[in-house]
């Protein structure tokens, strides 16, 4: 195998404030392990951010229960900008990010004691599987979804992120990356009209709540491996169309980075042959750290690419990680068979850098 896409890395966050985010995030998430934590220039990322190098502090932080983690990102060098709107279902970009619990009510219960804005009840889709959606002080959109897939049987009510909602122009154009390259074959429903699991998310954020849809859930057949394939575990990807309007672009007239979901962002091993087959399918990449990038504390090489809507997708080839930065124990990965996951003793580990407490009823 020339390349592995083990599974969903992380999901980029932009804020206008790193600290004040990460603690709500670590509080209302669990996302309370830091994997990096550096304030830096994005050289790479000029493409992005109007040709123009700009400064950021950044947080990797993940939940030991499983799932992905989010990068928590604030501009240091210029003012976070947020939509003009509040971007709605349909609109072109990340909507949504996927959190998975292993009890939907209690999650549910958890987010409203805690004063956490819940757009309704838990109401089942297309699947039969009930969901529902909170937002952060930020606007964003969260779905917690019920998963029977964890790490850590125990802890705190919600896991990571497990995949997101993606506005699309055409749903059929954007299989040709989600399910061709991506490797999401496998479609659990494929609907189209009104749905009640988004009655409330769109009576709440939108004033087209009678819109019509088309929505394609999509999974992976193949098995999830690699390093880190036992934390991230499976993810799923939901498509979705507007039918009866036209839709905005979530990040038109800002910069990556700005407030919202600024990338999708997967794990993966073999970079060059990964570039070569996406290229040849009409996805480029945009921005590559080339030989590595080094975060402080965690290094590798970053790729990005743009779905057919311009939605970006970042693809990270990890080298080294800190596995208990104080003792000075990192891991180097360069040289690991390909798909070998780490083991659970060395994932475990990573709970020695936990960041606890701070946190009470008023988050």
């Amino acid at each position: 195998m020339s390349y592995l896409i083990s599974g969903i890395q992380q999901i980029g966050i932009g804020i206008p404030n790193v600290e004040t985010a990460w603690h709500w995030y670590r509080c209302l998430f669990g996302m309370d392990i830091p994997i990096f934590r550096e304030a830096a220039e994005a050289p790479y990322m000029t493409p992005y951010t109007g040709g123009t190098v700009h400064s950021r502090d950044a947080i990797l932080a993940i939940n030991l229960r499983g799932g992905a983690g989010f990068e928590i990102w604030q501009y240091t060098s210029r003012k976070t900008l947020f939509p003009s709107q509040t971007p709605v279902l349909g609109d072109i970009g990340i909507f949504a990010a996927r959190i998975k619990t292993d009890n939907i009510k209690a999650a549910h219960h958890f987010f409203v004691e805690s004063g956490v804005t819940v757009l309704g009840n838990p109401t089942p889709g297309p699947d039969g599987k009930p969901s529902f959606f909170v937002r952060d002080p930020w606007n964003n959109l969260f779905q917690i979804v019920p998963s029977g897939e964890w790490f850590r049987k125990k802890g705190h009510p919600t896991g990571g992120p497990v995949g997101t909602l993606i506005g699309v122009s055409n749903i059929d154009k954007s299989l040709s990356l989600y399910s061709g390259q991506l490797g999401y074959d496998i479609i659990d429903y494929d609907e189209k009209g009104h749905f009640a699991d988004w009655s409330n998310l769109n009576d709440e954020a939108t004033s087209d709540s009678g819109s019509s849809y088309r929505r394609m859930l999509l999974s992976r057949s193949a098995t999830p491996a690699g390093p880190f394939s036992p934390l991230f575990g499976s993810s799923k990807i939901e498509l979705v169309q507007a039918l009866d309007r036209r839709p905005q672009k979530i990040f038109k007239n800002r910069y990556w980075g700005d407030g919202g979901f600024i990338h999708l962002c997967f794990d993966i091993e073999g970079m060059d042959h990964l570039g070569e087959q996406l290229t040849s399918h009409g996805y480029p990449f945009t921005v590559d750290s080339r030989s590595s990038f080094d975060m402080g504390q965690a290094a590798g090489r970053f790729t990005y690419i743009e779905d057919p809507d311009g939605t970006l997708i970042e693809f990270v080839e990890t080298q080294k990680i800190p596995v208990m930065k104080k003792w000075g124990w990192y891991l180097n990965l360069a040289k690991r068979p390909q798909g070998k996951p780490l083991s659970s003793f060395i994932l475990n580990a990573l709970a020695l850098n936990r960041v606890k407490g701070g946190c009470d009823s008023s988050h």
